[in-house]
């Protein structure tokens, strides 16, 4: 958690220092997720993704940011009743994550990007058949920190506002699992997010029709 605060920090200080165009804004939306290798399949996880953003001005139109999020992912299937038995699963992952990505903006309106991110696992609750599990330790099985790839993908609302839509998916395993059948199976982070957020001091000014891009 400290380093994400340093980071987050010395990123805001080194833009205001050597940049008068940095920006700054809030971010807030849910994520879909799931956890491939768990043998539960289908976007059920609902959490939030909420935080902080800077963005710096590289050249033209790209641009480099960097967030400080809240990030909730995981894993649902409601319960099914199967042989008697109540087969139900809920996994809930709580990160600190900091992403970095690069942009490529288009006419002011639409902005694609692509990045990695490095989360840090918080906390975290795990319940089959609508029993808790206890694990001995505050992470239990899973890695305490969580490197994703992302796409992003950006639309302007209005002046300040833009809707977000975001892929993240784990580069490496949280967790390996040996499950009854005695397969054994590597476990990743696949979240989809829709986010809303709001940039602080947005220049953008509508060109009116016939003015030049």
């Amino acid at each position: 958690m400290k380093r994400i605060l340093i980071l987050t920090i010395l990123f805001f200080l080194s833009s205001s220092l050597f940049s008068q165009n940095i920006q700054a804004g809030f971010i807030a939306g849910f994520n879909m997720s799931q956890v491939d290798g768990d043998e539960v399949y289908g976007f059920h996880k609902y959490g939030l993704n909420v935080g902080l953003c800077g963005i710096a001005p590289i050249k033209n139109k790209f641009s480099f940011s960097i967030e400080t999020l809240y990030n909730q992912k995981g894993s649902y299937q409601r319960p099914q009743t199967i042989d008697s038995l109540n087969r139900s699963y809920k996994l809930k992952l709580y990160y600190l994550d900091v992403p970095f990505l690069f942009h490529y903006t288009d006419k002011d309106m639409i902005t694609v990007g692509t990045g990695f991110s490095w989360g840090r696992l918080v906390d975290f609750g795990e319940w089959e058949h609508e029993n808790k599990v206890s694990w001995p330790t505050k992470t239990g099985p899973y890695a305490t920190s969580d490197v994703n790839w992302l796409f992003d993908l950006k639309f302007r609302i209005a002046k300040g506002f833009q809707l977000n839509a975001r892929y993240a998916y784990s580069l490496f395993s949280l967790r390996t699992r040996t499950f009854l059948t005695g397969e054994t199976r590597h476990q990743y982070n696949n979240v989809i997010s829709i986010r809303l957020q709001y940039i602080l001091g947005d220049k953008y000014v509508k060109k009116e029709k016939g003015e030049k891009k």
